[in-house]
């Protein structure tokens, strides 16, 4: 992080955590003006206790994203309350759900500040939509009342009202996010529309929940907090879920690195990459995660291939070529049974079809045929880690060198627009990804016949502490 950087961020929080804070109390303060205080006390605090449970234990959804049966917790308080108390016992929930224990354990404060202004925000915001609704079910009338014939109404006011606290807490967050890390610290939010469609049917059980507790008795109190819990469940199994699908593909990524030092780092550099020319052509949260997903198993399918020809040194005659070519189908014969898997499977394995039609083809796509988007940029992201990397056929070449020869084969085998957002991506960064050496590609092969020394001068990426074999043991991979 640069020295001014390092100094504006500080700033930026303090200015941040001290703004929503101070509008959480402030909204508190007013509600406690307005609305009556929620008797009885003690079924609110049950319903706060339950809340603060749950946030502490909110699990990711998606990156940096947490989710937990909140919405279902305040749409119930919201509706048992009713709308003469329901806003001030949905909001006050709030500062109950501040804490995490990565708050606790970092010893974090910039977190839980803004957590409590967000918080006690979209919960307002979402009681008072729902108080409108139950201003509706019970009319003009003082109290609070319902009557049967009118649960319909709760019912779909909770399930908005909720989608109105998924929808503000989500910008809020957003809003905080970008303005005190900037863009090249996060990235968008995958499965916001399943997420938003959670949240909206957690709204849905809550007013259920509240209107069964009004029609009933306390007797159901029991049954609200089971399901409650089963909420909870739903969250965690989705969250541990999405961690093993992480874990497999962490699995295979090892699994090939094994086989040759030299693509180590490989497939999370073309993540990367993909990443960057995702981003830069405007992908949605979830078409960027099923990109980089699909950048992570673009080359899994060299498990199959032998190891002597993935080590050979120089290039390969036109049998080898042709087994090579071969990992394109054994990524789908991998990996296509994989359910999750199989949209990013058929993205990686037409990563070396080119845009013209020509290249090689996995299954779905045939000669002559220009590949999907996200495979044209898998391609573009591959082969400027391949020039711009050492391997022991050739030494790394420079970013200027990769990007020209990026240019130069755009419109045949790589998709013009594409390379043109990698260009602008790459200069919007101000990084460096290639090799301070301005060589031809023949001179990149001699030097890597000159032994360990010239490659290390020459490797930007792996650094002049990669561990290299010595030249006359070691084997050399294709790469």
């Amino acid at each position: 992080m640069s020295r001014g950087l390092s100094q504006i961020l500080p700033t930026t929080k303090h200015r941040f955590a001290v703004g929503f804070a101070g509008a959480g109390i402030a909204t508190l303060a007013l509600l406690w003006l307005v609305q009556e205080p929620p008797q009885p006390w003690w079924l609110w605090a049950a319903f706060a206790a339950a809340y603060a449970v749950f946030s502490w234990r909110s699990v990711e959804v998606n990156d940096r994203l947490r989710g937990s049966p909140g919405a279902m917790v305040t749409m119930t308080a919201a509706v048992v309350f009713g709308p003469g108390a329901g806003i001030l016992a949905a909001a006050s929930m709030a500062a109950f759900g501040l804490l995490t224990p990565e708050d606790v354990t970092g010893r974090r404060w910039f977190q839980p500040a803004v957590n409590f202004g967000q918080l006690v925000l979209s919960n307002a915001a979402s009681a008072v939509v729902l108080a409108g609704f139950l201003w509706l079910a019970d009319g003009p009338a003082p109290g609070w009342t319902l009557s049967a014939g009118r649960l319909w109404i709760v019912v779909a006011g909770s399930a908005i009202a909720a989608l109105v606290q998924g929808i503000v807490n989500f910008r809020l967050v957003a809003f905080i996010v970008d303005r005190v890390y900037g863009q090249k610290m996060t990235k968008p939010w995958s499965h916001l529309i399943q997420i938003n469609l959670g949240t909206v049917a957690m709204g849905f059980l809550g007013g259920l929940l509240g209107a069964a507790y009004l029609l009933v008795g306390s007797v159901m109190l029991p049954f609200i907090f089971i399901v409650f819990f089963t909420g909870y469940m739903a969250f965690e199994s989705f969250a541990m879920l999405r961690l093993a699908q992480e874990s497999t593909l962490k699995g295979f990524i090892k699994a090939l690195e094994a086989k040759d030092l030299y693509t180590r780092g490989h497939t999370e550099r073309v993540a990367m990459y993909s990443e960057m020319i995702g981003r830069e052509m405007g992908f949605n949260g979830t078409r960027l995660e099923r990109l980089r997903w699909a950048a992570l198993i673009h080359d899994v399918g060299k498990l199959a291939v032998p190891r002597e020809l993935i080590r050979k040194r120089g290039r390969l005659d036109e049998h080898e070529y042709d087994v090579m070519k071969r990992h394109v189908h054994l990524v789908e014969d991998l990996l296509d049974h994989i359910e999750f898997l199989h949209p990013m499977v058929q993205i990686a394995a037409n990563h070396h079809a080119h845009y013209d039609g020509r290249g090689y083809h996995g299954a779905g796509h045939g000669p002559g045929e220009t590949p999907s988007v996200e495979a044209c940029i898998i391609a573009v992201a591959d082969s400027f880690d391949a020039m711009t990397t050492t391997r022991s056929y050739r030494v790394a070449m420079s970013q200027r060198y990769a990007l020209e020869e990026l240019r130069r084969h755009a419109g045949t085998q790589f998709d013009p627009e594409v390379v043109e957002a990698f260009i602008a991506a790459i200069e919007r960064s101000g990084r460096n990804f290639g090799s301070v050496l301005e060589l031809t590609d023949e001179e990149a092969r001699k030097m890597a016949e000159e032994g360990v020394a010239a490659m290390r001068e020459a490797d930007q990426v792996h650094g002049r502490d990669f561990p290299v074999a010595p030249l006359e043991r070691r084997e050399h991979s294709h790469g």
